[in-house]
């Protein structure tokens, strides 16, 4: 099994499993790592004892985060445990663990939160009042799309967020006819960018293949998988 195979089973085992990109660039990054570190072995050669060598380097000589190290050991439990199905349950991986730091949190108040969302503006200011409004994550709010907006009940609808759970969260009233006023100025956009014949929109998963010219009249009546 050659090494570029090896990593587009990788990807095509995350994508089945409808993992995030974020995760799969993550898993398949780490992987690499994991290879080089050994010297090109291939990893079905290798086992406990090299996955420990690699999370003590990356402690100890590295000094990576404890969240850093954790990424790399979930990259490689999922090529052992995925790809090669091996039963890792008697390892006990014994790695030296990257040092915890405490950090304590701080909080901004209402004055000082309103003082940044002032200093943003246009679609800069929208995306922080969602973030803020909701609880959202950065990502999440990237990744909203309009059909995720519900004006009539007042929720925006989380999909595929952290773990994979899907969430509704309440809409802020107070942001509510700037979305509809932003979504009106990228549908004219998207309109015009049609008319010049470069509009385009990306359709998750196989659906782009199954349906090459989704807004064409004949795909207009065909049900969405």
């Amino acid at each position: 099994m050659q090494k570029r195979k090896l990593l587009d089973q990788v990807r095509d085992k995350i994508r089945l499993k409808h993992y995030s990109i974020r995760t799969e660039k993550s898993y398949v990054g780490w992987i690499k790592r994991y290879i080089a570190f050994h010297k090109m072995r291939h990893p079905s050669e290798m086992g406990k004892q090299d996955i420990e060598n690699f999370l003590t380097f990356l402690a100890v000589e590295k000094k990576v985060s404890p969240t850093t190290q954790n990424q790399a050991f979930s990259a490689l439990l999922f090529l052992y445990r995925e790809i090669f199905k091996v039963d890792m349950k008697d390892w006990n991986i014994q790695a030296l663990r990257a040092q915890e730091r405490k950090h304590v949190p701080v909080v901004l108040t209402k004055d000082e939160v309103k003082l940044i969302i002032n200093h943003m503006g246009g679609i800069y200011q929208l995306i922080i009042k969602l973030m803020y409004g909701c609880g959202l994550r950065m990502n999440e709010v990237l990744n909203i799309r309009v059909k995720d907006i519900d004006f009539g009940f007042d929720k925006v609808y989380i999909w595929d967020s952290k773990s994979l759970k899907d969430r509704t969260v309440p809409l802020p009233l107070s942001i509510k006819e700037a979305l509809k006023l932003q979504i009106e100025k990228v549908e004219q956009i998207h309109k015009n960018d049609l008319n010049d014949g470069v509009g385009t929109v990306s359709l998750p998963y196989q659906l782009q293949k199954k349906y090459p010219n989704p807004t064409s009249p004949s795909n207009s009546n065909k049900p969405c998988p």
